[in-house]
């Protein structure tokens, strides 16, 4: 099994930054492949933010690029979401997510940008 533990939510002002880190743990953590992070705003679908495969190759929604980074430590079966600029529409429950033989979820951390 997986488990994710994400942290680094909060509260901030818009045009401020947030780090958010998902450290992963378990048997199965060589199995895993990409990690990523999604959001879910209330009364909204859950969409995808960004990806990072084990080989560093990323993948970005349209609306966070330019403003949103993610990496990967191997060593440290870690990854950060480094999030500048943000935009009270990026308030959202913020998830981990682990690509193994199975999906893996962290159970979130609230990202609220005021305005």
């Amino acid at each position: 099994q997986v488990q994710l533990v994400e942290s680094g939510g909060g509260l901030v002002q818009a045009g401020g930054s947030l780090r958010l880190s998902c450290a992963a743990s378990g048997r199965r953590i060589f199995s895993i492949n990409a990690m990523g992070w999604y959001r879910q705003a209330p009364g909204k679908q859950r969409e995808l933010v960004a990806t990072i495969t084990s080989g560093g190759m990323t993948n970005y929604a349209d609306s966070v690029k330019g403003r949103f980074t993610i990496s990967r430590d191997n060593a440290k079966n870690t990854v950060y979401l480094q999030m500048n600029s943000l935009k009270p529409e990026d308030t959202a429950v913020y998830l981990c997510n682990a690509q193994a033989a199975f999906d893996y979820w962290g159970q979130g951390t609230q990202v609220t940008v005021s305005s």
